[in-house]
């Protein structure tokens, strides 16, 4: 694995996101003198807040999995999970509302969703997904050390054995097709498909490797952590500080000094930070820019699929919704042309309802609830601009609560007290490539070793972070990325020496 050259005592990581933030507890573990610089007043970049008349509202994920990962940046100085954050566990993850008015409750432990399989579609298919169950757990064994939590230098990397385990597997295969060797019920494959609406590829052209992400979501648990999402960037940044980081927030990057190909400086706002090595972790037009570079590629980047969210503080709550619902309509494959395809706004939506007072009402002024509507909708390369999205914005967020009342949410509109409305426009301004925040889509080839590579050609001692660069997108890649990042400063995880708890070595 290529790593860093010459002198990395001293490391500069630009952002204070969830990739910014293992970063630099992966760093301070292996005993780097870390400063992070954050735009914000607070941590967690996508995984921000906002307060709104009492209401506390989560700006980005929504959805914790892979809690095993937060333990691990901990760990690198010498803490644990359970002195930051308290954990829920989801029971069910999901829920699951069709159109039909039918519902499928999704349980990542094996006896309750078999249970809920069998009543919903019968014997065959809870035999089907006790089959999928066990072909998702292969699935993720081969895949995550050699495949996910991997730094690619080639995609010679690729030409081992575990590449014929997962052709055995039928990770090269479609998605969709793979799905339906286990599940005949269309209605129970999209529970286990649902994530392509935010990666931007459709089932039926996905690879079946992608299933790795239903694992997350559908076998290795759902959690949400009390005092909101908001929670997880916030221990983070304290474990941080208490390690000896110097966390700098409204500090905004203007440009890098440099040397030669080495990066000599971060130079904000405020002023001048001499440093051997800097992790950059803003979205890659932005990365790129500070650093003068823009790697060559033979195919030009797709995006993701962006979203429109509402955050909604309302009077009352309805009792059919779950922590997070997935509200189905009829369309399922014409919603995925219309995404990635047409550029149109779906007609027949499918949407994410989180409500996370179900588990935190202090997230609510008392007798109040919050929900958080995800509506994924085009990125702006093809579909409405930002300067379309301003005037389309209202209209939309009508027919969102049209479509929700007509769906079960009686009353929606009229009990709303206080309301954020994000657009592709406001991702835009925020430096979202493609009015997205889920950045580059993971095509296969976009994924493993063709996907933007953390380091970047001509600059020695820079390195990137986030989730347009490897692993890719969601919390739990995000923070593998800033594993990886501090891996190409560090050398492998085996040469680090562990701190005393509380302080840097």
């Amino acid at each position: 694995m290529r790593t860093v050259p010459g002198r990395t005592d001293r490391v500069v990581v630009v952002g204070a996101g969830l990739a910014g933030l293992a970063t630099a507890l992966h760093l301070l573990g292996a005993g780097r003198e870390v400063t992070v610089v954050e735009r914000a007043a607070v941590p967690g970049g996508r995984a921000g807040r906002v307060e709104r008349g009492g209401f506390h509202l989560d700006t980005g994920p929504t959805v914790l999995t892979m809690p095993d990962l937060i333990e691990e940046a901990l760990a690198a100085v010498g803490d644990r999970l359970s002195d930051h954050l308290s954990l829920i566990e989801l029971h069910p993850a999901y829920r699951a509302r069709f159109a039909d008015g039918d519902h499928l409750d999704v349980h990542t432990r094996a006896e309750a969703m078999e249970s809920e399989v069998r009543r919903f579609a019968g014997a065959r298919e809870a035999l089907g997904y006790r089959r999928l169950r066990a072909w998702l757990k292969e699935l993720y064994a081969v895949q995550m050390r050699r495949f996910i939590d991997t730094n690619y230098d080639s995609p010679l990397r690729l030409l081992h054995p575990d590449v014929a385990r997962l052709a055995a597997l039928g990770g090269f295969g479609r998605l969709d097709a793979r799905l339906g060797r286990f599940l005949a019920d269309e209605r129970v494959r999209r529970v286990f498909s649902f994530q392509s609406l935010y990666v931007g590829v459709p089932p039926a052209r996905a690879l079946a490797a992608y299933a790795v992400i239903a694992y997350m979501d559908t076998v290795a648990g759902v959690y949400f952590p009390r005092g909101g999402m908001h929670a997880l960037p916030r221990a983070l940044a304290g474990a941080a500080a208490r390690a000896g980081a110097d966390l700098r927030y409204r500090h905004r990057v203007t440009r890098l000094e440099r040397t030669g190909e080495r990066i000599t400086a971060v130079v904000t706002d405020r002023g001048r930070i001499p440093c051997d090595a800097v992790v950059l972790t803003p979205d890659l037009p932005v990365a790129y820019r500070l650093l003068g570079r823009q790697p060559r590629r033979p195919l030009r980047l797709r995006h993701a699929p962006s979203a429109v969210v509402l955050h909604a503080g309302t009077d009352r709550t309805w009792p059919q919704l779950s922590h997070h619902t997935l509200s189905f309509g009829t369309a399922w494959k014409s919603t995925f042309h219309e995404l990635t395809r047409a550029g149109a706004l779906m007609t027949d939506p499918s949407l994410l309802i989180t409500r996370p007072t179900t588990h935190d009402p202090g997230l609510a002024p008392p007798g109040r609830h919050l929900h958080y509507i995800l509506a994924p909708c085009p990125n702006t390369e093809i579909g409405p601009d930002p300067r379309a999205w301003r005037e389309l914005a209202p209209r939309y967020r009508d027919r969102l609560l049209t479509e929700l009342e007509r769906r079960g949410l009686a009353g929606l509109g009229a009990a709303i007290e206080e309301e954020c409305l994000v657009t592709p426009a406001d991702w835009s301004a925020q430096g979202h490539a493609a009015g997205t925040p889920f950045s580059a889509a993971h095509t296969f080839a976009q994924t493993g070793p063709f996907r933007p590579r953390n380091l970047v050609r001509g600059v020695a001692n820079a390195v990137l972070a986030g989730c347009g660069t490897t692993p890719g997108v969601g919390v739990p890649t995000v923070l593998l990325s800033g594993k990886l990042a501090a891996a190409r400063i560090t050398g492998p995880p085996a040469r680090r020496r562990a701190p005393e708890r509380g302080g840097r070595p």
